[in-house]
């Protein structure tokens, strides 16, 4: 079942909001705040792409022989 819209609405406002964040923590804070950051920000993409690849395999599981 894919993302509902709702949902995938919020988590690209997080995703940009993240994104800001790091724009900004890029001149003024540690190494590890960037770093945090991006990861956080890869953990969004993740669940966008495990959510597909999830529907992809539930399509072909789900599909008589």
């Amino acid at each position: 079942m894919a993302l509902s819209e709702h949902t995938t609405d919020h988590l690209l406002e997080a995703e940009s909001h993240l994104r800001a964040a790091l724009k900004s923590a890029a001149m003024n804070e540690k190494p590890i705040v960037i770093h945090q950051l991006s990861r956080l920000i890869s953990d969004i993409e993740s669940i966008e792409t495990f959510d597909a690849l999830q529907d992809v395999i539930e399509e072909h599981t789900t599909k008589e022989p």
